[in-house]
Protein backbone atom coordinates (compact mmCIF):
# COMPACT_ATOMS: atom_id res chain seq x y z
CA UNK A 1 0.00 0.00 0.00
CA UNK A 2 1.60 3.31 -0.88
CA UNK A 3 1.96 5.85 1.75
CA UNK A 4 -0.61 8.39 0.31
CA UNK A 5 -3.45 5.78 0.83
CA UNK A 6 -1.90 4.76 3.91
CA UNK A 7 -2.43 8.42 4.94
CA UNK A 8 -5.60 8.61 3.25
CA UNK A 9 -7.25 5.60 5.15
CA UNK A 10 -6.07 7.31 8.63
CA UNK A 11 -7.27 10.43 7.84
CA UNK A 12 -10.30 9.81 6.73
CA UNK A 13 -10.43 7.28 10.49
CA UNK A 14 -10.10 10.05 12.02
CA UNK A 15 -12.69 12.40 10.88
CA UNK A 16 -14.96 9.37 11.28
CA UNK A 17 -13.39 8.75 14.79
CA UNK A 18 -15.04 12.47 15.84
CA UNK A 19 -18.67 11.91 13.71
CA UNK A 20 -19.05 8.97 16.02
CA UNK A 21 -17.78 10.44 19.26
CA UNK A 22 -20.45 12.63 18.90
CA UNK A 23 -23.02 10.06 19.26
CA UNK A 24 -20.83 8.22 21.97
CA UNK A 25 -19.60 5.54 19.84
CA UNK A 26 -15.46 4.78 20.41
CA UNK A 27 -14.48 3.12 17.15
CA UNK A 28 -11.26 1.95 18.38
CA UNK A 29 -12.96 -0.55 20.59
CA UNK A 30 -15.17 -1.35 17.87
CA UNK A 31 -12.45 -2.55 15.51
CA UNK A 32 -11.50 -4.66 18.91
CA UNK A 33 -14.62 -6.26 18.58
CA UNK A 34 -14.17 -6.90 15.31
CA UNK A 35 -10.91 -8.78 15.83
CA UNK A 36 -12.75 -10.99 18.04
CA UNK A 37 -15.94 -12.01 15.33
CA UNK A 38 -15.45 -14.78 13.73
CA UNK A 39 -17.83 -15.96 10.84
CA UNK A 40 -18.17 -19.45 9.48
CA UNK A 41 -16.58 -19.96 5.65
CA UNK A 42 -18.19 -22.99 3.90
CA UNK A 43 -16.32 -25.26 2.04
CA UNK A 44 -18.63 -25.97 -0.24
CA UNK A 45 -18.75 -23.02 -2.59
CA UNK A 46 -15.45 -24.05 -3.64
CA UNK A 47 -16.63 -27.58 -5.44
CA UNK A 48 -20.39 -26.82 -5.45
CA UNK A 49 -21.55 -29.05 -3.05
CA UNK A 50 -19.79 -32.57 -4.90
CA UNK A 51 -17.71 -33.19 -2.35
CA UNK A 52 -14.82 -35.95 -2.66
CA UNK A 53 -16.84 -39.50 -2.10
CA UNK A 54 -15.25 -42.32 -4.40
CA UNK A 55 -18.74 -42.45 -5.61
CA UNK A 56 -20.23 -39.73 -6.27
CA UNK A 57 -23.48 -39.56 -6.31
CA UNK A 58 -23.60 -35.88 -7.28
CA UNK A 59 -26.25 -33.01 -6.02
CA UNK A 60 -29.36 -35.37 -5.63
CA UNK A 61 -32.40 -34.83 -3.09
CA UNK A 62 -33.43 -31.86 -1.01
CA UNK A 63 -33.31 -29.10 -2.69
CA UNK A 64 -29.86 -28.94 -2.69
CA UNK A 65 -29.22 -27.44 -6.35
CA UNK A 66 -26.09 -25.51 -7.40
CA UNK A 67 -26.70 -23.89 -10.90
CA UNK A 68 -23.75 -23.15 -13.28
CA UNK A 69 -20.50 -24.11 -14.88
CA UNK A 70 -17.81 -21.67 -14.34
CA UNK A 71 -14.58 -23.53 -14.78
CA UNK A 72 -11.96 -24.67 -12.43
CA UNK A 73 -13.20 -25.90 -9.66
CA UNK A 74 -11.62 -27.75 -7.32
CA UNK A 75 -11.27 -31.16 -7.31
CA UNK A 76 -9.42 -32.62 -4.32
CA UNK A 77 -9.17 -31.53 -0.45
CA UNK A 78 -5.34 -29.60 -2.03
CA UNK A 79 -7.03 -27.69 -4.57
CA UNK A 80 -9.67 -26.65 -1.95
CA UNK A 81 -7.89 -25.76 0.77
CA UNK A 82 -5.38 -23.63 -2.01
CA UNK A 83 -8.70 -21.55 -2.91
CA UNK A 84 -9.90 -21.25 0.80
CA UNK A 85 -6.34 -19.79 1.50
CA UNK A 86 -6.91 -17.60 -1.13
CA UNK A 87 -10.70 -16.25 -0.18
CA UNK A 88 -9.31 -15.89 3.48
CA UNK A 89 -6.50 -13.60 2.64
CA UNK A 90 -9.04 -11.37 0.85
CA UNK A 91 -11.25 -11.34 3.93
CA UNK A 92 -10.64 -9.09 7.14
CA UNK A 93 -10.29 -11.13 10.22
CA UNK A 94 -9.21 -14.61 11.80
CA UNK A 95 -12.53 -17.00 11.27
CA UNK A 96 -13.58 -20.90 10.84
CA UNK A 97 -14.00 -23.59 8.29
CA UNK A 98 -17.46 -25.29 8.00
CA UNK A 99 -17.10 -28.66 6.42
CA UNK A 100 -19.56 -31.24 4.93
CA UNK A 101 -18.85 -35.02 5.71
CA UNK A 102 -18.52 -35.87 1.89
CA UNK A 103 -15.17 -33.78 2.67
CA UNK A 104 -13.75 -36.62 3.70
CA UNK A 105 -10.29 -37.79 2.62
CA UNK A 106 -10.50 -41.44 1.89
CA UNK A 107 -7.18 -42.21 -0.29
CA UNK A 108 -9.05 -43.25 -3.15
CA UNK A 109 -11.00 -46.48 -0.83
CA UNK A 110 -14.59 -45.97 -0.60
CA UNK A 111 -15.45 -45.53 3.03
CA UNK A 112 -19.48 -45.07 3.48
CA UNK A 113 -20.90 -42.66 5.57
CA UNK A 114 -21.73 -44.78 8.37
CA UNK A 115 -17.91 -45.86 8.94
CA UNK A 116 -15.97 -42.33 8.45
CA UNK A 117 -13.92 -41.38 11.11
CA UNK A 118 -11.78 -38.28 12.62
CA UNK A 119 -8.74 -39.70 10.37
CA UNK A 120 -10.69 -39.50 7.48
CA UNK A 121 -10.32 -35.40 8.21
CA UNK A 122 -7.15 -35.32 9.76
CA UNK A 123 -5.48 -33.32 6.77
CA UNK A 124 -8.44 -30.82 7.27
CA UNK A 125 -7.20 -30.80 11.56
CA UNK A 126 -3.52 -30.39 10.13
CA UNK A 127 -4.23 -27.36 7.73
CA UNK A 128 -6.44 -25.99 10.49
CA UNK A 129 -4.08 -25.84 12.94
CA UNK A 130 -1.14 -24.41 10.77
CA UNK A 131 -3.24 -21.77 9.66
CA UNK A 132 -4.72 -20.68 13.05
CA UNK A 133 -8.33 -21.66 12.24
CA UNK A 134 -10.99 -23.20 14.10
CA UNK A 135 -13.52 -26.49 11.82
CA UNK A 136 -17.39 -26.76 11.68
CA UNK A 137 -19.11 -29.66 10.65
CA UNK A 138 -22.00 -30.85 9.12
CA UNK A 139 -23.22 -34.34 8.74
CA UNK A 140 -24.04 -35.16 4.95
CA UNK A 141 -27.44 -36.27 4.82
CA UNK A 142 -28.07 -36.10 0.88
CA UNK A 143 -26.75 -37.17 -2.37
CA UNK A 144 -26.83 -40.55 -1.24
CA UNK A 145 -28.67 -43.76 -2.75
CA UNK A 146 -30.53 -44.24 0.62
CA UNK A 147 -31.79 -40.07 0.61
CA UNK A 148 -33.43 -41.38 -3.24
CA UNK A 149 -36.82 -41.99 -1.35
CA UNK A 150 -36.87 -38.48 0.47
CA UNK A 151 -36.56 -39.65 3.45
CA UNK A 152 -33.41 -40.54 5.82
CA UNK A 153 -33.84 -39.64 9.96
CA UNK A 154 -37.30 -40.08 9.39
CA UNK A 155 -37.65 -42.98 7.41
CA UNK A 156 -40.19 -45.62 8.39
CA UNK A 157 -37.57 -47.90 6.82
CA UNK A 158 -35.21 -49.32 9.86
CA UNK A 159 -32.35 -50.56 7.81
CA UNK A 160 -32.23 -46.74 6.24
CA UNK A 161 -32.86 -45.09 9.49
CA UNK A 162 -30.06 -47.17 11.23
CA UNK A 163 -27.92 -46.02 8.70
CA UNK A 164 -28.37 -42.58 8.80
CA UNK A 165 -28.21 -42.58 12.89
CA UNK A 166 -25.09 -43.86 12.69
CA UNK A 167 -23.97 -41.35 10.23
CA UNK A 168 -25.10 -38.86 12.67
CA UNK A 169 -23.52 -39.96 15.32
CA UNK A 170 -20.03 -40.56 12.97
CA UNK A 171 -19.89 -37.08 13.11
CA UNK A 172 -20.52 -36.18 16.41
CA UNK A 173 -17.98 -38.34 17.12
CA UNK A 174 -15.93 -36.27 14.41
CA UNK A 175 -17.04 -32.64 15.12
CA UNK A 176 -15.67 -33.53 19.39
CA UNK A 177 -12.60 -34.21 18.25
CA UNK A 178 -11.89 -31.72 16.00
CA UNK A 179 -12.98 -29.74 18.65
CA UNK A 180 -11.22 -31.43 20.90
CA UNK A 181 -7.82 -31.30 18.96
CA UNK A 182 -8.41 -27.60 17.65
CA UNK A 183 -9.21 -26.13 21.25
CA UNK A 184 -11.72 -24.26 19.44
CA UNK A 185 -16.04 -24.87 19.69
CA UNK A 186 -16.43 -27.33 16.12
CA UNK A 187 -20.77 -26.31 15.89
CA UNK A 188 -22.01 -29.86 14.31
CA UNK A 189 -25.17 -29.17 12.54
CA UNK A 190 -27.87 -31.46 11.59
CA UNK A 191 -30.01 -30.91 8.42
CA UNK A 192 -31.85 -33.37 6.78
CA UNK A 193 -33.91 -33.51 3.51
CA UNK A 194 -36.80 -35.56 4.39
CA UNK A 195 -40.38 -34.28 3.21
CA UNK A 196 -42.69 -35.23 0.44
CA UNK A 197 -43.13 -33.29 -3.09
CA UNK A 198 -47.45 -34.16 -2.59
CA UNK A 199 -49.82 -33.84 0.37
CA UNK A 200 -48.80 -36.35 2.58
CA UNK A 201 -51.67 -38.75 4.32
CA UNK A 202 -49.83 -38.39 8.03
CA UNK A 203 -47.32 -36.23 8.68
CA UNK A 204 -46.93 -36.78 12.41
CA UNK A 205 -45.65 -40.37 12.07
CA UNK A 206 -42.29 -38.84 10.26
CA UNK A 207 -41.84 -36.21 12.89
CA UNK A 208 -42.48 -39.11 15.87
CA UNK A 209 -39.64 -41.41 14.38
CA UNK A 210 -37.31 -37.93 13.57
CA UNK A 211 -37.72 -36.93 17.38
CA UNK A 212 -36.41 -40.96 18.28
CA UNK A 213 -33.77 -40.32 15.70
CA UNK A 214 -32.27 -37.32 16.63
CA UNK A 215 -32.41 -38.54 20.78
CA UNK A 216 -30.28 -41.62 19.66
CA UNK A 217 -27.82 -39.67 17.96
CA UNK A 218 -27.11 -37.31 20.65
CA UNK A 219 -27.52 -39.69 23.53
CA UNK A 220 -23.87 -39.57 24.00
CA UNK A 221 -22.84 -36.49 25.60
CA UNK A 222 -19.75 -34.36 24.91
CA UNK A 223 -17.80 -31.56 27.15
CA UNK A 224 -19.49 -28.28 25.32
CA UNK A 225 -16.46 -26.91 24.79
CA UNK A 226 -14.93 -28.92 21.72
CA UNK A 227 -19.05 -29.87 20.26
CA UNK A 228 -22.04 -27.75 19.70
CA UNK A 229 -24.60 -29.71 18.61
CA UNK A 230 -27.38 -27.92 16.34
CA UNK A 231 -30.44 -28.53 14.44
CA UNK A 232 -31.56 -26.68 11.45
CA UNK A 233 -34.82 -26.25 9.81
CA UNK A 234 -36.19 -25.17 6.48
CA UNK A 235 -39.65 -24.65 4.50
CA UNK A 236 -39.74 -26.26 1.30
CA UNK A 237 -37.27 -27.99 -1.01
CA UNK A 238 -37.27 -29.38 -4.42
CA UNK A 239 -38.89 -32.69 -4.05
CA UNK A 240 -40.21 -31.49 -0.84
CA UNK A 241 -42.26 -28.67 -1.92
CA UNK A 242 -45.55 -29.62 0.34
CA UNK A 243 -44.25 -31.03 3.41
CA UNK A 244 -41.16 -31.13 5.06
CA UNK A 245 -40.71 -33.07 8.25
CA UNK A 246 -38.20 -30.88 9.71
CA UNK A 247 -40.31 -27.83 10.60
CA UNK A 248 -39.24 -24.68 12.13
CA UNK A 249 -41.82 -25.44 14.99
CA UNK A 250 -40.43 -29.02 15.18
CA UNK A 251 -36.99 -28.22 15.42
CA UNK A 252 -37.69 -25.01 17.66
CA UNK A 253 -39.85 -27.16 20.16
CA UNK A 254 -36.93 -29.92 20.13
CA UNK A 255 -33.99 -27.50 20.94
CA UNK A 256 -35.63 -25.85 23.82
CA UNK A 257 -36.27 -28.90 25.12
CA UNK A 258 -33.19 -31.33 24.72
CA UNK A 259 -30.48 -28.55 25.12
CA UNK A 260 -29.27 -28.37 21.57
CA UNK A 261 -29.18 -25.19 19.36
CA UNK A 262 -31.35 -24.30 17.23
CA UNK A 263 -29.84 -23.23 13.27
CA UNK A 264 -32.04 -20.41 11.11
CA UNK A 265 -30.89 -20.03 7.60
CA UNK A 266 -32.14 -17.09 6.01
CA UNK A 267 -32.97 -18.68 2.56
CA UNK A 268 -35.15 -21.77 4.61
CA UNK A 269 -38.31 -19.75 5.68
CA UNK A 270 -41.15 -17.87 3.13
CA UNK A 271 -39.65 -15.15 0.93
CA UNK A 272 -40.81 -12.36 2.82
CA UNK A 273 -40.09 -13.91 6.11
CA UNK A 274 -36.81 -11.88 8.01
CA UNK A 275 -35.36 -13.95 10.03
CA UNK A 276 -34.11 -10.93 11.93
CA UNK A 277 -37.27 -11.09 13.97
CA UNK A 278 -37.24 -14.40 15.51
CA UNK A 279 -33.47 -13.88 16.81
CA UNK A 280 -34.87 -11.84 20.64
CA UNK A 281 -37.90 -14.40 20.87
CA UNK A 282 -35.03 -17.55 20.31
CA UNK A 283 -32.72 -15.99 22.84
CA UNK A 284 -35.16 -15.47 25.24
CA UNK A 285 -35.60 -19.06 25.82
CA UNK A 286 -32.21 -20.36 24.33
CA UNK A 287 -28.46 -19.62 25.42
CA UNK A 288 -26.90 -19.39 21.70
CA UNK A 289 -28.11 -19.70 18.06
CA UNK A 290 -26.91 -20.86 14.84
CA UNK A 291 -27.55 -18.61 11.40
CA UNK A 292 -26.84 -19.65 8.22
CA UNK A 293 -26.29 -16.37 5.93
CA UNK A 294 -27.72 -16.79 2.76
CA UNK A 295 -29.70 -14.83 0.25
CA UNK A 296 -32.75 -16.87 -1.23
CA UNK A 297 -34.43 -15.09 -4.51
CA UNK A 298 -37.56 -16.34 -5.11
CA UNK A 299 -37.15 -19.76 -3.36
CA UNK A 300 -34.21 -21.26 -1.11
CA UNK A 301 -32.08 -20.09 -4.26
CA UNK A 302 -28.36 -19.86 -2.39
CA UNK A 303 -27.38 -16.88 -4.01
CA UNK A 304 -24.50 -14.88 -2.58
CA UNK A 305 -24.85 -12.64 0.56
CA UNK A 306 -24.83 -9.29 -0.37
CA UNK A 307 -25.33 -5.97 1.49
CA UNK A 308 -28.92 -6.05 1.65
CA UNK A 309 -31.95 -4.94 4.08
CA UNK A 310 -32.53 -8.50 5.12
CA UNK A 311 -28.69 -8.82 5.82
CA UNK A 312 -28.57 -5.30 7.62
CA UNK A 313 -31.49 -5.97 9.59
CA UNK A 314 -29.62 -9.65 11.13
CA UNK A 315 -26.80 -8.02 12.10
CA UNK A 316 -28.93 -4.98 13.60
CA UNK A 317 -30.97 -7.63 15.61
CA UNK A 318 -28.21 -9.17 16.96
CA UNK A 319 -26.40 -6.13 18.42
CA UNK A 320 -29.74 -4.72 19.82
CA UNK A 321 -30.23 -7.97 21.66
CA UNK A 322 -26.46 -8.14 22.71
CA UNK A 323 -25.96 -11.08 21.42
CA UNK A 324 -22.39 -11.71 19.42
CA UNK A 325 -21.21 -13.91 22.15
CA UNK A 326 -24.67 -16.26 21.83
CA UNK A 327 -24.81 -16.16 17.77
CA UNK A 328 -22.82 -18.06 15.63
CA UNK A 329 -22.43 -17.07 12.35
CA UNK A 330 -21.66 -19.46 9.18
CA UNK A 331 -22.25 -18.92 5.24
CA UNK A 332 -24.28 -21.24 3.50
CA UNK A 333 -24.64 -20.51 -0.40
CA UNK A 334 -23.43 -21.96 -3.63
CA UNK A 335 -23.23 -20.31 -6.91
CA UNK A 336 -21.17 -22.03 -9.80
CA UNK A 337 -21.87 -19.20 -12.60
CA UNK A 338 -19.38 -17.24 -11.17
CA UNK A 339 -16.08 -17.12 -9.88
CA UNK A 340 -16.09 -19.34 -6.98
CA UNK A 341 -13.20 -17.41 -4.69
CA UNK A 342 -14.76 -14.13 -5.78
CA UNK A 343 -18.19 -15.34 -3.92
CA UNK A 344 -16.93 -16.45 -1.25
CA UNK A 345 -15.10 -13.13 -0.24
CA UNK A 346 -18.46 -11.15 -1.87
CA UNK A 347 -20.48 -12.74 0.68
CA UNK A 348 -17.98 -13.08 3.75
CA UNK A 349 -17.09 -9.24 3.52
CA UNK A 350 -20.74 -8.15 3.11
CA UNK A 351 -21.33 -10.49 6.16
CA UNK A 352 -18.59 -8.62 8.29
CA UNK A 353 -19.48 -4.79 6.89
CA UNK A 354 -22.87 -5.76 8.27
CA UNK A 355 -21.70 -6.87 11.80
CA UNK A 356 -19.36 -3.75 11.77
CA UNK A 357 -22.68 -1.27 10.77
CA UNK A 358 -24.87 -2.79 13.74
CA UNK A 359 -21.48 -2.65 16.32
CA UNK A 360 -21.09 1.32 15.07
CA UNK A 361 -24.87 2.05 15.36
CA UNK A 362 -25.30 4.49 18.46
CA UNK A 363 -28.06 1.89 19.96
CA UNK A 364 -28.25 3.47 23.21
CA UNK A 365 -29.47 6.72 21.57
CA UNK A 366 -32.71 4.92 19.88
CA UNK A 367 -33.02 2.92 23.29
CA UNK A 368 -33.34 6.11 25.13
CA UNK A 369 -35.88 7.70 22.91
CA UNK A 370 -37.87 4.55 22.92
CA UNK A 371 -38.03 4.55 26.54
CA UNK A 372 -39.48 7.98 27.02
CA UNK A 373 -42.20 7.34 24.60
CA UNK A 374 -40.64 9.22 21.52
CA UNK A 375 -41.18 7.03 18.62
CA UNK A 376 -40.62 9.69 15.96
CA UNK A 377 -36.79 10.47 17.26
CA UNK A 378 -36.42 6.95 16.88
CA UNK A 379 -37.29 6.37 13.69
CA UNK A 380 -35.40 9.33 12.69
CA UNK A 381 -32.32 8.78 14.24
CA UNK A 382 -32.50 5.34 12.74
CA UNK A 383 -32.41 7.12 9.51
CA UNK A 384 -29.83 9.27 10.03
CA UNK A 385 -27.27 6.91 11.66
CA UNK A 386 -28.02 5.46 8.14
CA UNK A 387 -25.05 7.62 6.38
CA UNK A 388 -22.93 7.92 9.26
CA UNK A 389 -19.39 7.05 7.25
CA UNK A 390 -18.84 3.25 8.50
CA UNK A 391 -16.80 2.90 5.50
CA UNK A 392 -13.79 4.65 7.10
CA UNK A 393 -13.80 2.45 10.23
CA UNK A 394 -14.14 -0.43 7.70
CA UNK A 395 -10.98 0.70 5.39
CA UNK A 396 -9.14 1.30 8.46
CA UNK A 397 -10.34 -2.49 9.39
CA UNK A 398 -9.05 -4.19 6.51
CA UNK A 399 -5.70 -2.34 6.41
CA UNK A 400 -5.03 -3.18 10.06
CA UNK A 401 -5.96 -6.75 9.05
CA UNK A 402 -3.70 -6.08 5.99
CA UNK A 403 -6.19 -7.35 3.41
CA UNK A 404 -7.45 -5.61 0.35
CA UNK A 405 -9.01 -2.20 0.91
CA UNK A 406 -12.03 -1.43 -1.26
CA UNK A 407 -12.15 -2.82 -4.88
CA UNK A 408 -8.51 -3.92 -5.10
CA UNK A 409 -9.09 -7.59 -4.59
CA UNK A 410 -10.64 -8.22 -7.49
CA UNK A 411 -7.91 -8.08 -9.67
CA UNK A 412 -6.42 -10.58 -7.21
CA UNK A 413 -9.20 -13.03 -7.60
CA UNK A 414 -8.59 -12.41 -11.27
CA UNK A 415 -5.09 -12.91 -11.20
CA UNK A 416 -5.41 -16.37 -9.28
CA UNK A 417 -7.82 -17.45 -11.96
CA UNK A 418 -5.33 -16.81 -14.53
CA UNK A 419 -2.57 -18.04 -13.14
CA UNK A 420 -4.10 -21.00 -10.82
CA UNK A 421 -7.93 -22.25 -11.58
CA UNK A 422 -7.88 -22.37 -15.01
CA UNK A 423 -5.00 -24.63 -15.78
CA UNK A 424 -7.61 -27.30 -13.90
CA UNK A 425 -8.73 -29.73 -16.44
Amino acid sequence: MYEAEKDKILNDYYNAKEIYAKFDIDIDKVLDKMKKIRISLHCWQGDDVTGFEKSANGLSGGGILATGNWPGRARNGEELRQDIEKALSLIPGKHKINLHAIYAETDGEFVDRDEINVEHFRKWIYWAKENGLGLDFNPTFFSHPKANDGYTLSSKDENIRKFWIQHGKRCREIANEIGRELKTQCVNNVWIPDGSKDLPANRIEHRKILKESLDEIFSVKYDKSNIVDSVESKLFGIGSESYVVGSHEFYMNYASRNDVMLCLDMGHFHPTENIADKISSILTFNDNLLIHVSRGVRWDSDHVVILNEDLLSLAKEIRRCDAYDKVYIALDFFDASINRIMAWVIGARATLKAILISLLEPVHLLMEEENKGNFGARLALMEEFKTLPFYSVWNKYCMDENVPIGTSWIDDVKEYEKEIVKNRA
